[in-house]
């Protein structure tokens, strides 16, 4: 995108093609820079069955998301994309992790849903726009 330039950005993934789009287009912002992907998963409640029977732990489910996004993103056009995965808000978590590394830009999309669906999910763009230190790039589909 002509005049957008950022050696360091955030692009957050929900394994949806709209949000690979976006990495795609924060991968062009960046250039030669770093993006880091990042990928929220959400806490799960004591009576999952995963958590009853021990079966799934959060470590687990972290290296679940990292072998994923480190298969998606085998590519060598990837070379500069560092991947994280963490557990929380989402907004919360894209924000901590753009200003723990100095990000000049933070590139997502909005999945465009409805008042009704807006009102009982929230949304985690809005969010991000209102809690991040950088400028933030939300695209529409």
């Amino acid at each position: 995108m002509a005049g957008l330039h950022s050696k360091i950005t955030v692009a957050p993934v929900d394994f949806s093609d709209l949000s690979f789009n976006a990495l795609e287009k924060a991968i062009e912002i960046t250039g030669d820079g770093t993006v880091h992907v990042i990928h929220v998963l959400i806490e799960l409640n004591t009576m999952e069955p995963g958590n009853l029977y021990g079966t799934v732990t959060d470590d687990s489910r972290i290296a679940a998301v990292r072998q994923n996004l480190e298969e998606r993103l085998s590519d060598p056009k990837y070379a500069n994309v560092k991947i994280h995965a963490k557990i929380g808000d989402a907004g919360r978590e894209i924000v901590e992790l753009a200003n723990a590394e100095q990000a000049e830009l933070i590139v997502m999309p909005s999945h465009g849903y409805g008042f009704l669906k807006h009102m009982l999910l929230g949304s985690v763009a809005e969010r991000v726009v209102r809690l991040a230190h950088c400028p933030t790039l939300i695209l529409r589909s």
